[in-house]
């Protein structure tokens, strides 16, 4: 039986004993046409295309000779040609105009050949039909290696960025020259500012994130670290990708104190779901006195119930009334027009409210550091009332 209509292993034989001169005029001919392959400092190029040129040349006509017993040397061969193209950080782009140019040489030659010796047209017809088959083949295999080594290298770098994140959330904090070099295998440019994001152990689908943002979903505390948080660009694309997720997002600082903007979050984002805080996400920056406030609540209990104690006798109503001159009092530098522009009520209704205050806190409100102390106590216990 034959493939070609003709004795297979004449023809083959024919074609075999010019393939040398064949393979070496398509190297020559890929080097000089492919600018990407065409490197004469590197010597392991020339044998890579003249290797690839060879084996394909050798397994065509094993298919002429319906030889090809599904061996895999020549797929593997290509595989590796696929696959060191993605990690030359090229497309396939070069690859398949390598295949083109070497199948139009082939090609030219076998009309050539078929001319000299005298072939039947259908004969021709069948060359050409197995040579281009079999150029689907080639661009198949070397397709499968490209897309498997992108597969491997998108999955070291998946570890790779989760390293980096643990390092930035070490404590104490590794070296920065330690950070950048982690940075550096990560391919993350390590930026002058980040900060973390807080979410909550359970989401309810996965936030769509810019793809410079490190991700920790996995970890037992979730997190994102987000490079230069502050520009509007990265801000937008920060809180679209967050919607409909509970998040808070950390104090920018350098990459060091990633641990510090961390602990920030995650107290944001206790002090939102408790109802402290507002924002979808929250944004630390915009929240900066309360957490403050809030960093050590016991203590600031005690605060609020000795600096107000003064306020527990009275009804709802009315201790609301006299908190909220008293505050704006002590915020307004205690200018009794401007409070009641604030409230908007008489001035003299404020300046019988504050009498009533004097009466109530006495020398406190003579008392600077005893002052600020209110004031505090005031903004705590307003945060705890907008729940």
């Amino acid at each position: 039986m034959t493939v070609t209509g003709v004795d297979d292993a004449v023809l083959v034989a024919r074609i075999r004993d010019q393939a040398a001169t064949i393979a070496a005029e398509m190297t020559a001919a890929i080097q000089a046409g492919i600018p990407e392959y065409a490197r004469p400092a590197d010597a392991r190029y020339p044998r890579v295309v003249r290797m690839a040129v060879d084996a394909s040349l050798n397994h065509f006509l094993d298919l002429l000779q319906q030889r090809d017993s599904g061996r895999p040397e020549w797929r593997e061969l290509f595989r590796a040609i696929g696959a060191g193209e993605q990690r030359e950080g090229r497309s396939l782009d070069a690859l398949q105009a390598a295949t083109r140019l070497g199948a139009r040489l082939g090609w030219r030659w076998l009309v050539d050949f078929a001319q000299a010796e005298g072939l039947p047209l259908p004969v021709l017809g069948r060359l050409a039909e197995l040579l281009f088959g079999y150029l689907d083949q080639v661009a198949d295999a070397s397709a499968a290696g490209y897309a498997q080594a992108q597969a491997a290298e998108a999955g070291e770098l998946d570890r790779r960025r989760r390293r980096l994140l643990e390092l930035l959330l070490a404590e104490p904090a590794v070296p920065v020259e330690t950070l950048a070099t982690a940075a550096q295998a990560a391919r993350w440019p390590l930026p002058a500012r980040l900060a973390a994001v807080a979410v909550p152990a359970t989401l309810s689908h996965t936030p769509l994130l810019p793809p410079d943002v490190l991700v920790g979903l996995e970890r037992p505390q979730p997190c994102l670290l987000v490079p230069e948080p502050e520009r509007l660009a990265q801000r937008r694309a920060l809180t679209a990708g967050l919607r409909g997720v509970p998040a808070a997002v950390g104090v920018p600082v350098p990459p060091a104190d990633a641990a510090s903007s961390l602990r920030w979050a995650r107290q944001a984002l206790d002090l939102a779901e408790r109802g402290l805080l507002p924002g979808e996400p929250v944004w630390c920056t915009e929240h900066l006195a309360t957490l403050a406030l809030f960093r050590d609540e016991r203590l600031l209990a005690v605060l609020v119930g000795r600096r107000l104690a003064p306020l527990a006798g009275l009804r709802a109503g009315p201790r609301r009334l006299l908190t909220d001159t008293l505050l704006a009092w002590l915020q307004l530098d205690r200018n009794a027009t401007d409070v009641a522009a604030r409230l908007h009520v008489h001035p003299q209704t404020v300046r019988y409210r504050l009498r009533q205050l004097d009466t109530l806190f006495g020398p406190a409100l003579r008392d600077p550091a005893q002052r600020l102390e209110l004031e505090v106590a005031l903004l705590a216990e307003r945060a705890v009332g907008t729940r």
